[in-house]
């Protein structure tokens, strides 16, 4: 999915952008990227989470009648996944099997698993960065009995792929995506809107309704939220990843240089520090 067509410059891309919301939680370090694009162009960066995660109780859980310890793999594809899994094996009173397979969906799922286990102890196996990623892997050991937690809202390539190929698996839903309450945002005026999954955009619509994008830029990463984008009826100006932008910071720069290079240059003509 591309841009707007209207040139650089022109139509709704005139305006610069002088306001962003990222609807993600505001990151625990202040030196971010989105801290470098705030000061480098002179932009308000303001962070609001568009969705919640609320646990599935342990008794919701165990009227699904799914046994840990009767499966010898574990998919996890988020870090929600895991705090999750291993809340509810605490809550059931599980010590995991050491003989227990982990396949995580990136190297950054696989280190938030030190939260809980020690890896050099344990069968470790690690994507790239989505699920398909995983696949040749896990073809590598179909005798495996899997088992994915996840949310009630997820993508179906896993599950498919996993029926695809008659591998033994169960799904367990340990928590849900729900939309949060954003009533103490009495506006969403702003330039751009950063999102990062298609609930983001569900809930965009159960708080504001009445929602009119007019001149507001809107940032989508991934494929599945760049198609909620269009299918919501809104404009998508900026798509993340590209080839020369993977983050959702680099494609919004990348994006403010396009449309707004004479303003660019007078910014960073001024934030440069002297010589000396």
């Amino acid at each position: 999915m591309a841009e707007s067509a209207d040139k650089p410059g022109t139509g709704r891309h005139a305006k610069r952008i002088s306001s962003i919301l990222v609807t993600q939680p505001k990151p625990t370090n202040d030196i971010s990227p989105y801290s470098t694009i705030a000061e480098k162009y002179g932009i308000q960066v303001d962070f609001r989470e568009f969705i919640e995660v609320q646990p599935v109780p342990y008794k919701d859980f165990r009227r699904e009648k799914i046994n840990i310890v009767e499966y010898t793999a574990v998919i996890f594809t988020s870090r929600n996944a895991v705090d999750h899994f291993f809340r509810i094996c605490q809550e059931a009173k599980l010590e995991m099997p050491a003989e227990m397979k982990y396949f995580c969906i990136s190297e950054q799922t696989a280190n938030y698993l030190q939260k809980y286990i020690v890896l050099r102890k344990r069968k470790l196996f690690v994507g790239e960065r989505t699920a398909a990623d995983l696949f040749d892997v896990i073809k590598k050991h179909k005798g495996e009995k899997f088992l994915y937690p996840c949310s009630d809202i997820r993508k179906d390539d896993l599950p498919v792929f996993m029926r695809a190929n008659n591998l033994k698996f169960s799904e367990a839903v340990i928590y849900r995506t729900v939309a949060s309450d954003l009533s103490d945002l009495s506006d969403v005026k702003y330039d751009c809107i950063a999102f990062f999954s298609p609930s983001g955009i569900s809930s965009l619509f159960i708080n504001f309704p009445d929602f009119v994008q007019d001149g507001t830029r809107i940032a989508a990463f991934g494929p599945t939220t760049a198609k909620a984008v269009v299918d919501a009826g809104l404009i998508l100006d900026i798509e993340a990843p590209q080839p020369n932008a993977p983050s959702m910071t680099g494609a919004i720069e990348a994006y403010i240089r396009r449309h707004s290079q004479p303003d660019v240059e007078k910014l960073s003509t001024k934030n440069e520090k002297p010589n000396v």
